[in-house]
């Protein structure tokens, strides 16, 4: 497992990072989340990325078990805020400095560690001070509870000013969690060198496009029964963009240029991801710890710069790579 520093900070992630997001609609739900994260210690991946709206904090609690009795030292658990959990009361949700420090005490409790390596915000809350926001995570980290702190699905616009906050506070502010693929790529044109100068390091999260990037989506054929792209509500809907017609016959168009690299599709996917400027690490998940152990095997995977410029060019056309639609509610 290759370890990278987290933007400009001292803090080492696995290049491969365990995303723990999962619907829990099975009766082995819990047990097949154990084998997964039991198969990503196994493969070397130390760091693991859930959030407390995750099956309504349920997927906190599981991780948290998961993880029990392993080093703490060795981890680094990130979970993030700002999805309604609860009954749904009127601070069960948003930035708020009440919901922020009070879903950071039972984020803590649920996972069973006395401190998160990072805490981020998981939207930009426009209905609080941003301010006070960042005077919420200041005193988190403060009182040790929280080491960084970080930001997901944030504009360059609002990155910049979250930065410049967290200087004049002395907070580090050093990750921001991004939907970011071969066939995804807004946040490069203004995000990334947003991050870059404030040396903020990206955290990718669906790096095969929600799966369509391991060619499991066929053109012409049905959605899998059972698979996500086979859901068109809750999960399912992040798939729907990628499943057109066109789409899925530029991602079948990689099959001989991962054949050609010794790779699966997905692995091809991972490693593109890997090698793009501002990428820390990429966010995994999975249902299944054999998927765990052959997306690992990606992050050992260098494309020379030949096949980089071959990939872009067979999904020429396909990308979306429009700014405006890295946007927070």
């Amino acid at each position: 497992m290759e370890f990278r520093r987290l933007g400009r900070s001292g803090l080492s992630v696995s290049a491969i990072s365990y995303g723990h997001w999962l619907a829990y609609d099975a009766p082995d739900q819990e047990e097949r989340a154990r084998a997964c994260v039991t198969a990503a210690l196994d493969a070397g991946i130390t760091t693991f990325i859930t959030a407390d709206a995750y099956a309504n904090t349920a997927a906190e609690s599981v991780l948290g078990r998961a993880l029990k009795g392993q080093r703490r030292e060795s981890l680094e658990i990130s979970t993030k805020v700002f999805w309604p959990t609860g009954p749904g009361g009127p601070n069960d949700k948003g930035l708020g400095r009440k919901h922020v420090m009070e879903s950071a005490r039972a984020s803590l409790r649920r996972l069973g560690t006395d401190y998160l390596d990072v805490y981020q915000a998981h939207r930009f809350d426009r209905t609080v001070p941003l301010e006070e926001t960042m005077m919420a995570f200041a005193d988190l980290v403060r009182q040790g509870h929280v080491l960084y702190v970080g930001v997901s699905e944030w504009t360059a616009e609002q990155i910049t000013r979250g930065a410049a906050l967290a200087r004049e506070l002395h907070v580090p502010l050093v990750s921001n969690e991004a939907q970011y693929s071969a066939l995804w790529r807004v946040i490069e044109a203004e995000v990334v060198p947003a991050c870059e100068r404030e040396g903020v390091g990206q955290l990718a999260w669906s790096p095969v496009a929600q799966g369509v990037l391991t060619g499991k989506y066929r053109p012409g054929q049905p959605a899998p029964a059972g698979s996500r792209g086979a859901d068109l509500n809750g999960a399912g809907s992040f798939i729907q963009p990628f499943l057109r017609e066109d789409v899925l016959e530029r991602v079948q168009r990689l099959r001989p240029l991962a054949d050609e690299a010794g790779l699966s599709l997905g692995q091809l996917a991972l490693a593109w991801v890997l090698q793009r400027p501002n990428v820390t690490s990429a966010i995994i998940g999975a249902s299944r710890p054999e998927q765990v152990r052959e997306n690992v095997e990606a992050a050992e995977v260098r494309l020379d710069a030949d096949l980089m410029e071959r990939i872009d060019q067979v999904l020429d056309g396909v990308v979306e790579t429009n700014p405006a639609l890295t946007t927070s509610p």
